[in-house]
């Protein structure tokens, strides 16, 4: 299997690239090929050109490799930490950019968009993996649970993609080592269980 992770957090030393690694440590070691999108030090520029956005509008190669990318993969994993109830805006605007018309979704014939969407993508299961620094309760009664709207309702499932596994952890800002590491390892797990070897 090809698995896809994509990781949108600029410090090299954040969790979220341990995240990251995490990830792509138990996907190795089930025998799958690795692709590591780690969007800051690519310099992916988010913004979406206007000539860019119809289905077949000529990409330039950098961003065609990153649609190649998410339609050859098995499997997904987002990392990313919770901003403003949202991913931040580089991982927004690869999703702008690369989860287009034609690589991850189509509209069927005679539907000029305002229908919804046929799901292409190849992979059949994603795994999120996000940050917060606001207590798990707090979380829920004050701001309910977006970055699930978006992951499961709004991206994955009108891609396809039915199974969509996701996990937060917090409060980074106030977690211990051993604390981080048991994340660590829960992560591990995750991506193991969801990418099984011999897939």
């Amino acid at each position: 299997m090809k698995i896809l992770i994509v990781l949108a957090h600029p410090d090299r030393a954040s969790f979220n690239h341990a995240l990251a690694d995490a990830a792509a440590r138990a996907a190795r070691r089930r025998g799958h090929d690795v692709a590591l999108r780690d969007l800051h030090a690519e310099g992916f520029d988010p913004i979406l050109p206007a000539p860019e956005i119809p289905r077949g509008a000529p990409l330039p190669g950098w961003l065609r490799s990153h649609c190649d990318d998410l339609a050859s993969a098995d499997g997904v994993v987002i990392v990313h930490p919770n901003w403003w109830g949202k991913p931040p805006a580089i991982l927004a605007g690869w999703i702008d950019r690369v989860v287009r018309p034609g690589v991850a979704y189509e509209f069927r014939a005679g539907d000029a968009g305002e229908g919804v969407p046929v799901g292409l993508l190849r992979a059949r299961t994603a795994v999120v993996l996000n940050t917060s620094n606001t207590p798990p309760a707090r979380e829920r009664e004050a701001f309910g649970d977006p970055l699930e709207a978006i992951w499961r309702r709004c991206v994955f499932e009108l891609c396809g993609v039915k199974d969509v596994r996701r996990r937060t952890f917090s409060v980074v800002v106030t977690s211990t080592p051993a604390e981080r590491e048991a994340w660590l390892a829960e992560a591990e797990a995750l991506v193991g269980d969801a990418f099984p070897a011999g897939r």
